[in-house]
């Protein structure tokens, strides 16, 4: 479908998190389509060097609801990335992750309905499934296991109800695992692939939770961010919730780990540390529904994918990790990587 607009001839595309690892590469697509971008960030987890110059870009937290009813003003297509993207943490961290999730989701949804934004394109998460037969399927009724997984949730049903009764396109997108240059590499929270390559650029042993035979497919970000262009512009995605990752190459943590070793030809002798609470432990999703309506299909294999952030991080350089979210509860069951802080740098680190 040609991209049309009923406010102004160039059509105009609304992204939250558009400084973040998805957003700012989902800009780069519309940019490259002719659309108009306009974009948000509170620069929590983004960086205004992955926003390409010719985006409008405001900082601005999606909570701001009158912030956002001034910048949606014309805007045809909302892409709502923004999330503090932390499952693991959300179990220790509720507050701020269920804010910044299902709050920064109504505050977007309301601002996009209050003007009459024609689709809305809600960036949701394999979380919600929670635990169940594997490979997760669309139709499968879902059971998070974390705040963060029922904050996704939650915010697809705000947004399928409020959508219905205001007469606005919705499209929910299930990526999951998404790897790749620009992703944020210096969190100790999240971002599995990264987190080992700036430990083993660094010489330095990474840490892997329960015994690392947890299984996950990784989508690499050129592989996600051309199905999500045809769910914000093709008519035969409204209403559907679609699924977005590779299904056919489900491998281990330890697995992962091993790969990133290999490549940087880095002697591996991970610490253990004990298994996350609530970690799902099988978790892979069904492409057959984005196979059927996107004609998806995966180009860049693991390896090819690891390659390239490799070569992006070693460019920019190591850096140490960032310890700057909130811990709001530290219990027992609190990971020693989080309250510890172990992946800071130490003196006794074994190199």
């Amino acid at each position: 479908m040609s991209p049309q607009s009923s406010h102004h001839n160039t059509p105009r595309v609304f992204i939250s998190g558009v400084a973040g690892f998805l957003g700012s590469h989902l800009a780069d697509r519309f940019i490259e389509a002719g659309y108009e971008v306009v974009g948000c960030d509170n620069l929590i987890g983004g960086a205004l060097d992955n926003v390409a110059p010719e985006v409008a870009f405001h900082q601005v937290d999606c909570n701001d609801l009158e912030a956002l009813l001034g910048l949606l003003e014309g805007v045809d297509v909302v892409c709502h990335c923004a999330a503090t993207a932390y499952e693991g943490l959300s179990v220790f961290s509720p507050h701020f992750v269920t804010r910044n999730i299902v709050t920064a989701a109504t505050g977007m949804i309301s601002a996009s309905i209050a003007r009459r934004v024609r689709r809305f394109v809600l960036l949701s998460s394999m979380a919600r499934y929670g635990t169940g037969e594997v490979p997760f399927s669309e139709e499968m009724p879902p059971r998070p296991q974390d705040p963060y997984g029922i904050g996704k949730w939650s915010s697809e049903l705000l947004l399928q109800n409020l959508a219905a009764i205001h007469g606005m396109e919705w499209v929910v997108a299930v990526p999951h695992n998404i790897i790749g240059p620009r992703q944020r590499y210096d969190d100790p929270y999240r971002n599995v692939a990264s987190i080992f390559i700036n430990q083993m650029l660094q010489g330095r042993q990474p840490y892997i939770y329960g015994d690392g035979e947890q299984r996950r497919c990784f989508s690499f970000v050129s592989d996600v961010v051309d199905p999500l262009f045809r769910m914000a512009t093709e008519a035969s995605c409204a209403g559907q919730v679609i699924n977005v990752g590779p299904d056919d190459h489900f491998v281990t943590i330890n697995e992962l780990a091993r790969k990133i070793a290999g490549l940087l030809n880095f002697d591996l002798r991970p610490h253990t540390t004990a298994q996350r609470p609530q970690e799902v432990y099988l978790a892979t999703c069904s492409a057959d529904k984005a196979r059927r309506l996107l004609g998806y299909e995966p180009r860049v294999t693991l390896e090819e994918g690891l390659s390239t952030m490799i070569d992006w991080i070693r460019s920019r350089g190591t850096r140490p990790f960032r310890y700057n979210l909130p811990l709001e509860i530290v219990s027992e069951h609190t990971p020693p990587t989080w309250s510890a802080r172990l992946l800071e740098e130490r003196g006794d680190d074994p190199r």
